[in-house]
């Protein structure tokens, strides 16, 4: 019982990691795009692209790009000692 109070302690120091970036910092749309992206032995050297202005239809429409860690990804990464490391991406287009 001990031990897993321990790993649930250290499960929620983790937390999660979010990298935005805001092209047009206007009100909040529900995401265009939201896909979770794999990556094997924490990502090293590995990147999926995601052209942003092909999902919104234009570069001009793109309102905010983000990538998360989300608790969940971060769980499953300690669980499989970082073989597997899944990241949600998001893509927000303007109206």
């Amino acid at each position: 019982m001990k031990k897993l109070a321990i790993a649930a302690i250290v499960l929620g120091l983790t937390g999660c990691a979010v990298q935005r970036f805001d092209v047009r910092p206007e009100t909040q749309n529900a995401p265009t795009h939201d896909n979770s992206q794999t990556f094997w032995v924490y990502g090293i050297g590995q990147s999926v692209d995601i052209d942003a202005a092909k999902v919104c239809g234009n570069a001009s429409n793109v309102q905010r790009v983000e990538t998360q860690m989300t608790a969940g990804n971060v769980g499953l990464t300690i669980l499989t000692l970082g073989i597997y490391s899944p990241r949600q991406v998001r893509v927000y287009c303007t109206r």
